[in-house]
């Protein structure tokens, strides 16, 4: 049988999970212990207890019937009232009978007064005031007749016990349990936050704990983080190394080609260049975000400042909407690196470049878009992987550079917790770059 159905009633958070496992069992076996005891106990013993009490009171009443005023019938049923344990009035004509009152929590004092009316037709009113009285109004030809006895010879005393009973030490175990499970729960919480932090840039300290399940994944974790940050210092160091080592050359070829006459070293230099604008590529591509670490910034002036000095070095690209206030976690000038990216390949393309941000309670997105021939949506994964260059169509307006420019943007994006999406612009009709990072 499918559950597909039921997932979208269903908590998603560990804690609501395992509190809805330890909570559920405890309520169903309540309710069916309780419907069990009121039906098959309380209920049938109530029942008897108050058809026996009924004939008694037949008795009663029976005894007083040949009487001929409210004396002789008090007189008459003296004798029976004293070995029933009861006591009798007739209320003065002007005196109208006690409306039935129960307590609010007395549950089975409904199926007692029907149990009476059922059987004792010319029943006014039962009350139940409490759990040691009970008093009945009944209709006979000499007024109305009040008889009190005791509750007990009605029903078992306080049938309420067992079910206050029941849900306090259900409470009481459950509050207990709840405790416990938090304390459970506690580590891998602390596991999911630190893999979070981490998959969003940031390292926090964590130290595996709980049980050995959950201290094996958090040992792995640790393991895995340090791998990661290895492998990252290395890739960064080794990049590093070899643009710097190669400056050296290339300034010595430069110097060469200075004291070569200008038309025969031109093509010569052309290549130089490039190589030195292939080594800068890859030194910014090694720094990736080493350089800074994550910090609150206000997304908004941020935005606007890195927009300002573009504008002020005579890039055409407008701030068209920042919507949402708040603080993201950044590194600033790694993203800063990120956006001036996506503007210089709108700006490379295109003709204008338009930039906008949407900040939520629990993302924010930085969107890019350009007037140029954009990029098919096959080769869209394509376009992020390092060293890629795409159709020269793409290559119309400037050289085509070193196919490092969106990767850069992705290694950056990803480093944060984040995606960078490709699509097409609605607005300009070329590419449409989203940096959307969780907050």
């Amino acid at each position: 049988m499918s559950t597909q159905w039921l997932k979208p009633y269903m908590p998603r958070s560990l804690y609501a999970r395992a509190a809805l496992i330890l909570v559920l069992p405890v309520i169903v076996v309540l309710l069916v212990v309780s419907i069990a005891f009121l039906q098959k106990h309380l209920e049938e013993v109530t029942s008897q207890m108050t058809r026996t009490a009924v004939r008694e009171i037949r008795l009663v009443v029976d005894v007083m019937e040949d009487a001929e005023t409210q004396q002789q019938a008090l007189a008459a049923a003296r004798q029976d009232l004293s070995v029933l344990e009861m006591s009798a009035r007739f209320l003065p004509l002007n005196v109208a009978p006690q409306n039935g009152t129960r307590r609010w929590y007395d549950f089975i004092a409904p199926q007692v007064e029907a149990e009476i009316r059922a059987l004792l037709p010319n029943t006014q009113e039962v009350a139940l005031p409490n759990g040691q009285e009970v008093r009945l109004y009944l209709a006979t030809d000499l007024g109305t007749l009040e008889l009190s006895f005791d509750r007990r010879r009605l029903s078992p005393t306080a049938p309420h016990q067992l079910i206050v009973t029941m849900v306090f030490f259900a409470g009481l175990m459950t509050s207990i349990s709840f405790l416990y499970m938090r304390n459970q729960l506690r580590p891998i919480t602390r596991l999911a936050d630190a893999a979070q932090a981490f998959g969003r840039g940031r390292v926090v300290p964590y130290t595996p704990g709980g049980a050995i399940e959950v201290r094996a994944a958090g040992s792995a974790f640790v393991d895995m983080r340090a791998r990661i940050e290895r492998q990252i210092e290395q890739r960064t160091l080794m990049l590093s190394g070899v643009s710097h080592d190669l400056r050296t050359p290339l300034t010595r070829l430069k110097l060469g080609l200075a004291l070569l006459p200008e038309d025969e070293a031109a093509p010569l230099l052309q290549d130089v260049n490039e190589m030195q604008s292939l080594l800068d590529a890859f030194l910014e591509f090694s720094r990736g975000t080493a350089e800074s670490a994550p910090e609150s910034i206000d997304p908004n002036i941020w935005l606007s400042q890195i927009i300002d000095d573009a504008q002020r070095a005579g890039q055409p690209v407008e701030l068209v909407s920042i919507e949402g206030q708040g603080t993201a976690m950044l590194r600033p000038s790694a993203m800063r690196r990120a956006v001036e990216n996506l503007i210089g390949n709108a700006i490379r393309y295109g003709t204008r470049a338009e930039v906008s941000m949407s900040l939520t309670p629990k993302s924010m997105r930085i969107r890019v878009e350009d007037d140029g021939p954009g990029i098919p949506a096959e080769q869209r994964t394509e376009a992020v992987r390092p060293f890629t260059r795409l159709d020269p169509a793409r290559n119309q307006n400037q050289g085509s550079g070193v196919g490092l420019g969106l990767a850069i943007v992705a290694d950056i994006t990803r480093v944060h917790g984040g995606t960078l999406r490709l699509g097409s612009s609605e607005r300009l009709g070329g590419l449409c770059a989203d940096i959307v990072i969780g907050r």
